[in-house]
């Protein structure tokens, strides 16, 4: 920012917008914390469980998956295995943020606890180092400490607030996901890959355990990468022409 209060050319996004989008995106996600509250306490777990969930595994998809399944009469090593492999993305989020972020090493280990799908999107977002450390710390501590709030309110007040459906908090975050991957998918690859995803995922569903679905669809990337690279080399020309 220089003295006349506009921002240099070199200097990226400022850092009151990074921050404004950081707090978008977790006063938004973190509010489903009460559909994991309710929903946990709906299906049998104790405050003190529920509340350990979202205090040290923090990743709300795993979380749920892991409550449906116990809610559904599944075995608890069943349930624990799928609401592992669903969490599996994370760890290739980190190798990624790693290299984005280079936090100093003593500060990893704690800012693995917030590398997640938001925290990972809005890093992704930003256009400079400064800019992704600040967009990871505000979105993963906003979120977090949001997160747990409502889980803590939504496990206390279930009763009270019902079926999480009728007032729609469960798709609450995978909405505000969509909506920040949208503007990223600009060309035709992007957008075969996330249509294939969606197909892979969603079609996958009824079939395979919880969590594994979301790992085959990882395979989209590549099979249409494979199919762009079988395809007559004009036909890529013309392709390329008519994303710009």
């Amino acid at each position: 920012m220089t003295a006349s209060g506009t921002t240099a050319p070199d200097a990226g996004k400022p850092d009151s917008a990074v921050v404004r989008d950081a707090l978008g995106v977790g006063f938004a996600v973190g509010l489903s914390g009460f559909a994991f509250g309710v929903t946990s306490a709906s299906n049998g777990l104790s405050l003190l469980q529920t509340c350990a969930l979202s205090l040290l595994v923090f990743t709300g998809a795993s979380q749920f998956a892991l409550v449906g399944a116990l809610a559904g009469g599944g075995n608890p090593m069943t349930a624990a295995a799928g609401a592992f492999f669903l969490g599996v993305r994370n760890a290739f989020y980190g190798l990624r943020l790693s290299q984005l972020l280079q936090l100093p090493r003593w500060v990893r280990p704690f800012a693995a606890q917030w590398v997640i799908d938001e925290t990972t999107a809005v890093t992704l977002a930003q256009p400079t180092r400064r800019a992704r450390r600040i967009g990871f710390v505000v979105t993963g501590l906003t979120l977090y400490v949001l997160w747990n709030l409502t889980t803590l309110l939504g496990a206390v007040g279930a009763e009270a607030i019902g079926d999480t459906e009728a007032w729609g908090l469960d798709a609450a975050g995978p909405a505000t996901f969509l909506a920040l991957l949208a503007p990223m998918l600009r060309t035709a690859t992007e957008r075969a890959v996330a249509a294939l995803a969606v197909i892979l995922g969603l079609g996958l569903l009824p079939v395979l355990p919880s969590g594994v679905p979301v790992l085959v669809a990882a395979l989209a990337a590549p099979l249409i990468l494979f199919a762009q690279g079988r395809r007559p080399r004009g036909a890529d020309v013309s392709r390329e022409g008519s994303d710009r």
